[in-house]
């Protein structure tokens, strides 16, 4: 099997709603390979992260649209590197996860996930206007 990793870098000036940008970031990324996920984690290579926040895995599918969250673990501010997140339920090999960037903002409580499908609490972190995330397969 083939070894994929996605990076996705993106530099920004301008800070938006539901994100954490602003002018001192340069870059921000997620970067993944294809693995076995069938002791029930996945790991993301490297996540940047210009504040505190998430990595949070989604489902998807070739539509490389993100679905429901199935794991998700804190960052911290800067480089990230090997952060694994326990995944909520079984993930078969060839499925597609998301591996994206998340915001600590918006929400009740500091240091607790709070974000749901959809919601702007914890919400995902754009760039201009693209998703902070890379995509790997279950091996």
């Amino acid at each position: 099997m083939k070894n994929l990793c996605v990076r996705i870098v993106l530099s920004t000036g301008l800070a938006a709603a539901g994100t954490f940008a602003s002018a001192n970031d340069t870059n921000m990324a997620v970067t993944g390979s294809d693995q076995d996920m069938s002791g029930g984690t996945v790991t993301a290579d490297t996540v940047m992260a210009a504040q505190n926040g998430w990595l949070v895995v989604h489902r998807t599918d070739k539509a490389m649209k993100p679905g429901p969250v199935v794991a998700y673990a804190p960052l911290k501010q800067g480089e990230n590197t090997e952060v694994s997140a326990i995944l909520t339920e079984p993930v078969k090999a060839g499925e597609m996860l998301m591996l994206m960037l998340h915001a600590e903002e918006g929400g009740m409580k500091t240091g607790i996930f709070e974000y749901t499908l959809g919601a702007k609490e914890d919400g995902p972190v754009k760039v201009d206007g693209k998703l902070v995330m890379a995509v790997v397969t279950a091996k």
